[in-house]
């Protein structure tokens, strides 16, 4: 593995009680960074504290919720220091259902999550961001949000938002250095898959031509870059991880 350099910056990784975002902030911490985990589980984040150690502080924050964001945000500068690195990892992928059968009340609530807050999240960090002229943020967005899956009418067009978001969020912040990407992986081994059917992960791994799922060191791999200090000129850019799925 090599060692980007992180040494003296600090990460806030949302989601980061397992699964991607764990990995990243793993990765992280391993290359110096200190990190502070934000997720909604919070026996799930104790054991990812003591996991990475000393390194790591914690924030139980619902991101759909702004006030809990602006919040964790305050107080993660108080008891570590000021965020340089931000990588929202959060999101839900709901559940699998036609559109014209889909759940009112589900499709609000991946709404509110992957696309709600991430511009949560992405407010709350990028005043300070912007005060001391430096920063890297990566949005988790995915695949489905390039090409859709069917079934999943709710998870694609909340991830289709992200990248959206991204891009704008990089052209308006690129007179600062401030880099602003998203990664569009291919599904990943993680708990997001006890969302769905056997069927449809099968579905998905289908459309990979590699064959396999995303490995999360893989993700934390690339993500790790991004977030560096060696990243000096790309931004508001769409990086995928999709073994080969995607054409553009």
């Amino acid at each position: 593995m090599n060692r980007i350099d992180l040494d003296g910056r600090h990460a806030v990784v949302t989601g980061g009680a397992q699964g991607l975002g764990f990995a990243m902030a793993r990765r992280f911490v391993a290359s110096g960074a200190t990190v502070t985990l934000w997720d909604i589980d919070a026996e799930r984040l104790e054991t990812a504290r003591a996991e990475l150690g000393a390194a790591a502080t914690t924030q139980v924050v619902d991101i759909a919720d702004w006030d809990a964001v602006d919040a964790a945000r305050r107080r993660t500068e108080e008891i570590a220091h000021p965020i340089a690195i931000l990588v929202n990892s959060a999101g839900i992928a709901g559940a699998a259902a036609p559109l014209d059968a889909y759940d009112i009340e589900m499709w609000k609530r991946v709404i509110d999550i992957n696309v709600n807050g991430t511009f949560h999240v992405n407010r709350a960090v990028v005043p300070g961001m912007k005060e001391r002229n430096y920063g890297r943020i990566v949005n988790i967005a995915s695949v489905a949000g390039k090409e859709g899956n069917p079934n999943a009418a709710a998870y694609s067009a909340s991830k289709a938002a992200v990248i959206g978001l991204t891009k704008s969020l990089g052209k308006e912040l690129a007179g600062f250095d401030i880099a602003v990407n998203c990664i569009t992986p291919a599904t990943a081994q993680t708990r997001i898959l006890e969302q769905l059917t056997p069927e449809f992960i099968e579905y998905m791994r289908s459309r990979i031509p590699r064959g396999r799922l995303l490995e999360v060191d893989e993700a934390a791999s690339m993500v790790a870059w991004l977030v560096s200090q060696e990243n000096t000129f790309t931004t508001a850019a769409t990086f995928d991880l999709s073994g080969g799925r995607t054409t553009y």
